[in-house]
């Protein structure tokens, strides 16, 4: 199931009959309904220090620049203030603490977010909350991406708990990203700001020389076909690793189709 990693899988460019680009270019796509404009493009990490001085500063080190080259952040796409409660029969609820002075209305708050079942919690005292994105990453070369916590940017009240990362080979399983968060203290709550990084992608290439370009990308038909075979399937099974390589297989030759620009 790992010849994909070899670049010998069907569907994939084999390295042998071409030369292999030096650049990988992984696509965006912002697959959202309605209010698309909320959702911003991804972006490279950069620190707004100040102006580097000293030749061995930070700032400079090769190592440092090299990470966080392959670093993109997302932006959070609204202003929310949310509190978690347990109401009368002991189910979760989560509270728009704002109210009708709130930017978002709750309405349209529950359809983005909604709190997981305990029983899927991975500790029996830490809500687990998910948002749904209409972020999709996809790429035509090896590719797997790093979803991660915002650690470059400082909060000086620091969230009530943890983002929950993941790692998927968007080159065979490209699919709308989550953001997930473990709320360790669900007495405090969680304040979530417009425009400030939310999370962090980074990309892993078969070669850990080779950059990556950031394209905006369409989602064609061949694209959304291929995408309804990886929809849902947790709901079906338990192990959805074990479906790459049927992924693998079915995997059209190109799924990164540039979007034009107007």
């Amino acid at each position: 199931m790992f010849a994909y990693l070899k670049g010998e899988s069907e569907g994939l460019p084999d390295k042998k009959a071409a030369p292999e680009r030096r650049v990988v270019e992984v696509g965006y796509i912002l697959d959202a309904e309605k209010a698309g404009f909320i959702w911003e493009a991804p972006r490279p990490c950069r620190r707004n220090d100040s102006q580097v001085q000293h030749s061995k500063s930070v700032g400079v080190c090769p190592a440092v620049l090299d990470y966080e080259a392959r670093l993109f952040e997302i932006p959070c796409p609204i202003d929310v203030h949310l509190r978690f409660k347990m109401d009368d029969k002991g189910q979760p609820q989560l509270i728009n603490v704002s109210g009708d002075s709130s930017s978002i209305r709750s309405k349209h708050l529950r359809q983005m977010v909604a709190v997981m079942p305990r029983k899927e919690w991975r500790h029996p005292n830490r809500p687990i909350i998910q948002f749904i994105t209409p972020y999709i990453f996809v790429a035509d070369d090896v590719c797997w991406m790093n979803q991660m916590p915002a650690f470059n940017h400082y909060r000086p009240t620091p969230m009530p708990g943890t983002m929950i990362g993941g790692r998927l080979p968007i080159h065979i399983w490209p699919r709308p990203m989550m953001w997930a968060f473990e709320w360790y203290e669900p007495q405090k709550d969680l304040i979530l700001k417009r425009g400030e990084p939310w999370f962090y992608a980074r990309f892993e290439t078969d070669d850990p020389r080779r950059p990556i370009r950031m394209v905006e990308a369409e989602k064609t038909e061949t694209l959304a076909d291929y995408m309804t075979g990886l929809n849902s399937v947790t709901n079906y099974v338990n192990r959805t690793f074990s479906l790459f390589q049927v992924a693998e297989q079915r995997r059209p030759k190109k799924l990164l189709s540039k979007k034009a620009k107007g």
